[in-house]
């Protein structure tokens, strides 16, 4: 698919297909797994790995999730700890090693591993001395691809220059800084002031240091935002030129996110405002020069991730987008999510659990899925759509021996629809996302989920732009 060359958005065309729908980091998704899927399957699920050809030279990608925080950001949604006593990383970083030698009694030592991701919680909440601890025990476990991806989240709050100078060291060649925002009046509001001068300082420094792509995280919707707040946040953002940009909209919950109970609801910025905000970042950011990758990323047109599309390569997992194949993911720490073969799997989300099972010598997996052939068949279509705009109909077939269009009958008859109305175009070959249609193309995809059309209750899902 070609790359988007302008925004042919308008506000009125984004609140007509601006509705709730799954991000698709995998299908079926996480609401989907069950409690039936147990340790023993995925244990069953790595011996199948380790006792397949094709599967040995498959290389890994690891995630390892550090819930720990020093302080609560007031929008968080995610499976986070609150302390500011850091003498409690040490015994999850032993937790950790006892997950790795559970993996590596059934795969073996010295398993390639071509990407890495530190996620959270903050990474960073990690001392040096312990970061260079979690490095080593991987290492010592597996065998890291030279030209692999290696990335870490950072809260700029808790690092300066000579902690980048550690984590250069200690292999990561990519970072990911969470701003949301350089206003100061928001930051108070979510409880997470960062000076805008010290984020210039830090990407500033990761570029001298040689960190191959660096990410900015930005959110919108956010309580007093408003139209001209987020422009000068636009602009700043343009102005420290990231490699990449990651811009999510904010979702109320407080009903499901204790956290966003201190939020206060009034001062949110209306429908119409973050509509606006949408239109006016997209604009904005490729004016700038930015390639529109997908759902709420941006990268420079130099950024692998923007290479990678162009090329057809782009994948996604978990994390998102990513220019690795696909591969298998081995999530380590509490809450991770996981995907072996034909499986997915997901920790325990307490520390109390994690911790419990891992004394019983147990994977700490509580659910996850094993694939039918039928989701493997939706995936493959819905992934294709998400990566690489578009599906072509005789790969498919002569992959799951079936016939698309008959198939997939009443799917096609929606598909014609959202091409009646511009966001694809559709031929004897297959279905082919149009430029506008790139910018939803989750709504494109929540066509083949099979799952989502027999369960019309999408109140659990973020809006798809």
């Amino acid at each position: 698919m070609k790359p988007v060359a302008a925004a042919p958005l308008s506000e009125d065309l984004i609140r007509r297909f601006d509705v709730a729908g799954p991000r698709y980091t995998s299908y079926p998704t996480a609401d989907r797994f069950v409690e039936a899927f147990t340790a023993e399957d995925y244990a069953q699920a790595l011996q199948l790995r380790h006792h397949g050809a094709a599967a040995m030279a498959k290389p890994l990608s690891l995630y390892l999730h550090i819930p720990f925080c020093e302080s609560l950001c007031y929008y968080c949604a995610c499976n986070k700890i609150i302390t500011k006593h850091h003498d409690r990383a040490r015994p999850y970083l032993q937790y950790l090693s006892r997950e790795v030698d559970l993996h590596t009694a059934l795969l073996g030592l010295g398993q390639a591993v071509s990407q890495i991701h530190l996620g959270g919680g903050s990474p960073t909440f990690l001392n040096d001395e312990e970061l260079t601890e979690l490095m080593a025990m991987l290492r010592r476990n597996f065998t890291l691809a030279p030209d692999g991806e290696y990335s870490i989240e950072v809260d700029p709050r808790t690092i300066d220059v000579s902690r980048l100078d550690t984590l250069a060291q200690l292999g990561f060649n990519r970072l990911s800084f969470g701003v949301q925002d350089f206003d100061t009046a928001v930051q108070q509001a979510v409880h997470r002031v960062q000076p805008t001068e010290q984020v210039f300082s830090l990407v500033e420094a990761a570029r001298l240091r040689g960190f191959e792509s660096i990410n900015i995280d930005l959110i919108y919707g956010l309580p007093l935002q408003t139209g001209p707040s987020f422009e000068r946040t636009l602009e700043t953002v343009v102005a420290l030129r990231p490699d990449r940009i990651a811009l999510y909209a904010y979702a109320h919950l407080p009903e499901r996110f204790k956290p966003q109970r201190r939020i206060v609801s009034a001062d949110l910025p209306g429908a119409g405002v973050k509509v606006h905000m949408l239109s006016r970042a997209i604009a904005v950011l490729m004016e700038a020069g930015y390639d529109y990758i997908g759902m709420d990323h941006f990268a420079l047109h130099s950024d692998a991730l923007s290479v990678a599309k162009r090329q057809g390569r782009l994948h996604r997992n978990f994390q998102g987008y990513s220019t690795q194949s696909d591969c298998d993911l081995i999530a380590l720490g509490v809450s991770s999510i996981g995907r072996i073969g034909a499986t997915y799997s997901q920790n325990a989300k307490t520390l109390e659990e994690y911790y419990d099972r891992l004394d019983h010598g147990q994977f700490p997996v509580v659910r996850g899925l094993a694939l039918t052939r039928d989701d493997l068949l939706r995936r493959t279509v819905i992934m294709a759509l998400m990566c690489q705009g578009q599906v072509l109909f005789e790969p498919v077939e002569l992959a799951y021996l079936i016939d698309f269009k008959r198939y997939f009958s009443t799917e096609m008859e929606a598909i014609a629809k959202l091409g009646e109305q511009g966001l694809l175009t559709l031929d004897d070959n297959g279905i082919f996302v149009s430029e506008m249609g790139w910018f939803f193309v989750r709504a494109v995809a929540m066509v083949f989920d099979r799952h989502l059309q027999t369960d019309r209750t999408r109140a659990r899902f973020s809006r798809i732009i």
